[in-house]
């Protein structure tokens, strides 16, 4: 037993799951459709370990299978009732919720928009609707400037945002004002409020990386909690301490960028004294799939690929390497909004041995995975860890 890491690279989706139909996403396949869109991924280390044969009934074009793959590979379904990021992770950790969380298709009704102005004493918000977060800020951000008033919007998740302006609101007053929105929202069944900071001048916005969110605790223990009882410590990368509410996280490091994400990745496998690096790469799901970007999404699976000698050259020979998503968000599909796709699975490491781990009934099984490396059996049943097949 060395270290464990897991990379969660934020919504790369491998194909519709059976029940996508009911989410509207039936025919919705994230890494397909970039391939098919871009002429063919180029992910030479990622098909290497195993990307590739996953998809062997219908090949991945540009990363087909190959006759030896050096990993373990597979793919997963998810149980849970939606498609959003706390969603995936719970599941990850082996936390389903009995009741799905709430999304607000039409905007926020009255009696959550009056409650939230009196508590932060404004007179109104701007947009009120589901939006993407850049076109939301470029088409209400004057409005915003010459008000105050905060831009307020919500998606496909079971979100509350607010974005303001640096310079019209004070980064405390933004996130003072999401905080009273997280004691109104959250009991009407949202998972997260996001503080959406943004710089500039009209038109040509930018958000910050000052991005602040506000999530509700899972309401029960999860694998990470059991982890942690029994000694194993968690380092969070990216939003991962968030998703959690820092439950069973015993440290974190926030990120502005993949970049930044894989490199605080590589020195915590290298040097940090946790034990297990749980790190979330979200600019595939933030910046090119609610964009509706395929190339941009193409350039930053190449980025991540290139990474992936770096990262596993920080590796000692007892060190597991697992590679997963959370959702899907196919940049080629209609709207804005994440897709219910199977996700793909790799582990790999000097002492893993290449096989098929085939179609997983639950996203359950990676978190399963990560405590039976540590010695772990924790107290929830949900989930069938993977490990034997590995060694």
């Amino acid at each position: 037993m060395g270290k464990c890491t897991l990379i969660v690279i934020d919504s790369v989706g491998i194909g519709d799951l059976p029940d996508a139909a009911e989410y509207g996403d039936a025919g919705s396949d994230t890494l397909g459709h970039i391939a098919a869109h871009t002429g063919g991924l180029r992910l030479p280390n990622l098909r290497a370990m195993g990307l590739g044969n996953i998809r062997a009934d219908r090949p991945l074009l540009g990363c087909e299978p190959i006759e030896d793959p050096t990993g373990a590979y597979g793919k997963m379904a998810e149980i849970a009732f939606g498609k959003d990021t706390a969603t995936g992770h719970w599941e990850f950790m082996g936390l389903v919720m009995e009741q799905p969380f709430t999304t607000f298709a039409d905007g926020f009704p009255e009696d959550i928009i009056k409650p939230f102005l009196e508590a932060i004493g404004r007179d109104a918000v701007l947009a009120n609707r589901p939006a993407s977060g850049t076109e939301i800020i470029r088409e209400c951000g004057q409005e915003h400037i010459r008000t105050g008033n905060p831009i307020v919007y919500t998606s496909a998740d079971p979100v509350f945002q607010i974005a303001a302006h640096e310079e019209v609101v004070p980064i405390e007053t933004l996130y003072a004002w999401c905080e009273a929105a997280y004691e109104i929202v959250i009991p009407r069944g949202l998972s997260r409020v996001i503080a959406r900071p943004f710089v500039g001048d009209w038109p040509d916005f930018t958000r910050t990386h000052r991005r602040k969110d506000y999530a509700l605790a899972p309401p029960r223990p999860t694998f990470l909690d059991e982890l942690a009882a029994a000694g194993t410590r968690t380092l969070g990368i990216g939003k991962i301490a968030s998703i959690y509410s820092d439950s069973g996280v015993h440290r974190s490091i926030h990120t502005k960028s993949n970049a930044d994400g894989i490199q605080a990745t590589i020195d915590a496998m290298s040097n940090a004294d946790e034990d297990f690096v749980f790190t979330n790469l979200v600019d595939f799901d933030m910046l090119y799939g609610h964009r509706r970007n395929p190339e941009g999404y193409a350039a930053c699976l190449e980025e991540f690929d290139a990474a992936l000698p770096d990262i596993c050259a920080a590796m000692q020979p007892d060190d597991l390497l697992l590679i997963s998503a959370d959702h899907g968000n196919d940049p080629t599909w209609r709207g804005t909004d994440h897709t219910r796709e199977y996700v793909p699975v790799i582990a790999w490491g000097e002492r893993v041995r290449p096989a098929d781990l085939g179609i997983r009934s639950t996203f359950a099984d990676l978190g399963r995975t990560v405590c039976a490396y540590f010695g772990v059996e924790p107290t929830n049943p949900l989930g069938t860890s993977f490990l034997r097949e590995l060694r």
